[in-house]
């Protein structure tokens, strides 16, 4: 008993282990490896904690993870050769046959003489075929030196063996006769870095950060690290890919931000003579063209060919910046913006500096939107809008912010018992926080004071909750046709509906048309639904119909006109005077801005 005192209070594991084991005896895999992951962080340097973790694992068929936590277990105990083994043989069985054969190698020189024959085995029967490949594609690559599949074969197996050497030149011969097969730049850089040649692997990283496969740039851009380039790397990526366009045009827009003008036009020219040969010559007028018409995604792509024709076009840069900006693309509009202030031409560097100017992230960013429509069910139009001004805090996730809401309706009058709940006839004054959107995911929180316009008075007015917004497929303003699909969720409490809170899903799934001249149109199919935590009639029914959305050219861009046919149904109606099902036409604009 004395010991079992001692544990409970010397381990600070002990109570989540002894309720891991449980769930373990019970067979309730999932609750368990909740539980011993747990232990893990309360005891991080406990080996077999995670051993305990990865047989369980293994118990439910997840053996990447199993293996995973068996890595760590031998990390804390290297001595456990019978952990380590077991550790090989999921390497092994999951494709890091490289790591698998570099554990056996260790334990059967290491471990004692049980473990050492089962590792000599293991290591023998992944060694020998290695060794026999590495043999015959050797042979085969020096009868047919461009025999990519040679080379390639032949590095793969070099690397699994740890001759990184061979795996290097090998990789590197295979890319020099297919450039375009860039996760080969990938492998040449990890077997650089294992040759302890890092300026070499950091170049051949830079090189597939740039150009070709998004996939693969991306995976080059997490292996190299958060920081951006250096001008000494850029060049010895050039050195290594002299045909890297987007390489080359990076280095010389770098070269003139730092004031490098005459080394940075340099680059550039020497990119426009080689590509002025191999693109149309009128991109620019086509681009300028599309432009005017609407068809963004089009203008865009003209544009491109269009600097990539002739890199110092600061009038080419300066609509990029624009074009990506109407395509709700600031990121990269910023950078175009910020290219095209350097320009010799006045008008155009104003022009980019207060546009740059505007989307540069800011301390202070207000938006505005409005949404004006006409409800045939009420016979009324209504009118919702919002202006709010939010104040940047740096690197905290949250941005307080001030805001005017209008809520108001035409006819100032609804024939319910509850007309405040569509039209508050009010203008509501606030303060609050929101935290940063991510993936579509934010919550917000305001206190403030509703001012009746209709009738004089005040009142406190709280609000807050959760939004999430997604959209996919070929959105407003795509230039292709296609199916998209659009969901709005919302988890709202108001003060003011007897401190009610609401949960809203807003569902549109349809087909985008080809784009009619400059006019874009969609078609789709409405699922919505309301519900409310206290069952108010008013705040729980169920909508479903087609809709139209329109925008034509004297419209603002960021304005859009809509017309749904809906039919609704109340899913509470306990003191429903009006009846539970209904049908309502609606017409209206949607229009937001920032600034």
């Amino acid at each position: 008993m004395l010991a079992f005192t001692i544990a409970a209070e010397t381990d600070p594991a002990y109570a989540v282990l002894e309720k891991a084991y449980a769930e373990l005896r019970a067979r309730n895999y999932e609750p368990a490896i909740a539980l011993f992951r747990q232990a893990a962080v309360l005891a991080p340097a406990r080996a077999d904690i995670n051993k305990e973790l990865a047989y369980t694992l293994l118990k439910i068929g997840r053996t990447e993870e199993a293996r995973e936590a068996f890595s760590e277990a031998v990390r804390l105990n290297p001595a456990d050769h019978h952990g380590a083994l077991e550790y090989a043989f999921l390497c092994h069985e999951t494709g890091q046959t490289r790591i698998a054969r570099l554990v056996f190698d260790r334990v059967r020189r290491s471990g004692d003489e049980a473990s050492r024959a089962t590792a000599e085995q293991a290591f023998q029967n992944i060694d020998g075929p290695l060794a026999e490949g590495i043999a015959r594609w050797r042979e085969a690559a020096a009868r047919e030196p461009n025999n990519f599949s040679a080379h390639q074969e032949l590095a793969r197996l070099a690397e699994r063996r740890s001759e990184w050497p061979l795996a290097a030149a090998h990789y590197q011969a295979a890319w020099r006769l297919k450039p375009e097969e860039r996760e080969l730049l990938l492998r040449l850089a990890e077997a650089w870095r294992e040759l302890g040649r890092a300026e070499d692997s950091r170049a051949a990283l830079v090189a597939a950060s740039r150009g070709g496969s998004p996939r693969v740039a991306e995976k080059a851009r997490r292996m190299f690290g958060e920081r951006y380039p250096y001008v000494y790397e850029f060049r010895q990526a050039i050195q290594l890919d002299p045909s890297n366009i987007e390489l080359r045009k990076e280095l010389g827009h770098l070269l003139l931000t730092m004031g490098q003008k005459e080394e940075g036009e340099k680059e550039l020219e020497g990119i426009s003579s080689r590509s002025r040969s191999q693109r149309p010559a009128d991109a620019r007028e086509m681009a300028e063209r599309s432009y005017q018409l609407g068809y963004l995604e089009d203008a865009l792509r003209y544009y491109k060919i269009a600097h990539e024709d002739d890199p110092l076009d600061f009038h080419v840069m300066l609509k990029l910046g624009f074009t990506h900006n109407m395509l709700k693309q600031d990121k990269e509009a910023v950078n175009w913006f910020r290219l095209a202030r350097h320009s010799p031409d006045p008008m155009i560097a104003a022009e980019a500096q207060r546009a740059y100017s505007n989307l540069e992230p800011k301390k202070v960013r207000t938006t505005a939107w409005m949404l004006p429509f006409y409800s045939s069910r009420w016979k009324d139009v209504f009118t919702y809008g919002q202006v709010k001004t939010e104040f940047a805090q740096g690197p905290l996730p949250v941005r307080p912010y001030l805001s005017l809401r209008f809520i108001g309706d035409a006819r100032g009058q609804v024939r319910q018992p509850f007309p405040q709940y569509l039209s508050e006839k009010a203008f509501i004054f606030g303060a609050g926080l929101r935290t940063d959107s991510y993936r579509g995911l934010m919550g917000w929180a305001e206190a403030g004071q509703a001012v009746g316009y209709q009738r004089r008075g005040t009142e406190p007015d709280y609000r807050g909750g959760v939004s999430y917004s997604r959209g996919f497929g070929r959105l407003m303003g795509s230039e292709k046709p296609g199916a998209f699909f659009e969901n709005h969720e919302d988890a709202v409490y108001v003060s003011r509906f007897d401190s009610s809170v609401l949960f809203y899903t807003q569902n549109k799934a349809g087909y985008t048309l080809a784009p009619v001249g400059a006019l874009r149109l969609q078609l789709y199919w409405n699922v919505n639904l309301t519900a409310s935590a206290k069952q108010q009639y008013w705040a729980n029914f169920a909508e479903a119909g087609p809709g139209l959305r329109v925008r034509w050219p004297a419209l603002p861009e960021a304005m859009v006109f809509s017309v749904d046919l809906l039919r609704g149904a109340h899913t509470a109606n306990q003191g429903n005077p009006r009846g539970p099902n209904y049908y309502d036409f609606r017409a209206g604009f949607w229009y937001a801005i920032t600034r």
